[in-house]
């Protein structure tokens, strides 16, 4: 080891900064390059103990004679989600303007969990999620949110501000007296993370009964009757009805008017999980198709999926603003100094798991402030009228099947023509040829039974060609089986 000191201050000169920042661009810029040109692979070859041996546990004592290096291998080895071929996971390809948004905010490092170590980015998340709000329904001065890691952690707050409202004692101080009788009502459909976020509260993933989906895998609304009635006579607590805008598996819309009819009906707190297409509220077009959202208690939005924005960034509101404050009731003297706080409402931690939270405001205020609302409005338009163009191609074609229409730009399909003896396994066998041979990247899902290949077109660069010629790839692929 040099038994010279480093010199701590020389790393934080402007100019070195503005060096090592123009080359980052600059290499950033070149992989955005290829990537628009569709070359390289999506997803370079490489297995978790390849990728070790690539990333060994050694640093030297002394400074890299390059850092930029580093970035270069990153950037070799990465999934390319700029490349207009990845269309697979719910995880867009994040607009240019803000990720370097979101590196200002990693450099400026201002949270906006406590007003004072942020206040620009605790000011931009009231005015965004005023904003969505009122784009929902909601009224914009009752109703209140905030900014989260994701939407897991949205869901999880929503839940537990439903737990706190729906049991006739705190809670929140003082713990479930009888987990057995508390139980949440979902699509059977509905992402893992409720089930996780049941068994994380202490309620066991038994606590959430699923309610059979129709053939467009909606919740139906009939199952839900009978489920909350027999809840009821079984003396069973329900915390919430949760619905999905856009499920993970095939993009399905729940029927959100008539679902909320049932929770208020029997006075149920009604979540709604709209990570994937809750974002459709920016459209005037396609806003109608999220009917009975605005009478949702809670709701939680994604912006890291349809909006552009780099991974995490989840919108949680809730209709009545109030119901934000029930959830985390605690005091920190040192903090808060025992104020009411629904007067502190800008100091965001007694409303949020995070104790620290990065400024997420940042990067979709200003992205919206500098694009405006239209540009995201068409993006959306475009990607779910492509996902819909592109099924309409599928079910044209012979011995392709949609596993159902697609209600936006999730589309689940497999190829099982005669010759095919088990179509679940090829559907496997291709999926994975082609995402190791890098021409795209894609996932597959299992929906009753039957294996679909499953895309997501979340790059506005993403054309029908592209999935056209995905088709003709799969089919090249049979034709060798």
């Amino acid at each position: 080891m040099s038994s010279t000191r480093p010199d701590l201050t020389a790393t934080f000169d402007a100019n070195t900064f503005r060096d090592l920042g123009h080359r980052v661009v600059e290499q950033l810029a070149d992989h955005l390059a290829q990537a628009n040109a569709r070359k390289g692979p999506v997803l370079p070859p490489g297995t978790p103990e390849e990728n070790i041996q690539r990333w060994p546990a050694e640093f030297g004592a002394g400074p890299a004679d390059d850092p930029t290096e580093l970035l270069a291998k990153v950037l070799a080895g990465c999934n390319h989600l700029h490349h207009p071929r990845y269309i697979g996971h719910q995880c867009t390809s994040p607009l240019p303007w803000s990720a370097l948004l979101d590196f200002a905010g990693a450099f400026l490092n201002n949270g906006s969990a406590v007003y004072e170590m942020g206040p620009h980015s605790t000011a931009m998340e009231r005015s965004a999620a005023r904003w969505f709000a009122s784009r929902i329904g909601f009224d914009p001065q009752v109703s209140d949110g905030f900014f989260t890691h994701g939407g897991s952690a949205g869901n999880l707050t929503a839940l537990l501000a439903a737990r706190q409202s729906g049991t006739p004692y705190d809670v929140w101080e003082e713990g479930i007296r009888d987990a057995r009788s508390l139980c949440i009502l979902a699509s059977d459909q509905t992402h893992y993370s409720l089930r996780r976020s049941a068994q994380v509260m202490g309620l066991g993933g038994r606590s959430v009964i699923p309610i059979p989906a129709d053939g467009r895998f909606r919740m139906r609304v009939d199952e839900l009757e009978k489920a909350l009635r027999a809840a009821r006579t079984e003396g069973r607590s329900i915390l919430a009805v949760v619905a999905s805008a856009g499920s993970t598996a095939t993009g399905g819309i729940d029927p959100l008017d008539s679902i909320a009819d049932l929770c208020a009906e029997h006075g149920v707190w009604f979540h709604v999980d709209g990570a994937h297409s809750g974002a459709m509220v920016v459209s005037d077009k396609l806003r109608p198709r999220l009917k009975g959202l605005e009478r949702a208690d809670s709701i939680i939005l994604d912006a890291h999926k349809m909006l552009l924005m780099p991974a995490l960034a989840t919108l949680v509101l809730f209709r009545e603003g109030r119901r934000s404050f029930e959830t985390f009731s605690q005091q920190a003297s040192y903090l808060f100094a025992g104020q009411d706080p629904s007067a502190t409402w800008y100091d965001l931690a007694q409303r949020t798991l995070e104790c620290t939270k990065r400024s997420l405001g940042l990067q979709v205020y200003g992205s919206l402030q500098a694009y405006g609302t239209d540009y995201f409005a068409s993006y959306i338009e475009q990607m779910f009228e492509l996902g819909q163009a592109f099924g309409r191609l599928v079910a044209a074609r012979p011995h392709w099947e949609l596993a159902t229409e697609p209600e936006g730009n999730i589309v689940c399909f497999r190829y099982a023509p005669p010759a095919i003896l088990d179509a679940d396994a090829f559907q496997t066998q291709v999926r994975e040829a082609i995402v190791k041979e890098g021409s795209y990247y894609i996932v597959k899902t299992i929906l009753r039974g039957k294996t679909y290949l499953r895309v997501t077109i979340i790059n506005p660069r993403t054309q029908l060609s592209d999935l056209e010629a995905l088709l003709a790839r799969v089919e090249a692929e049979a034709a060798r089986a």
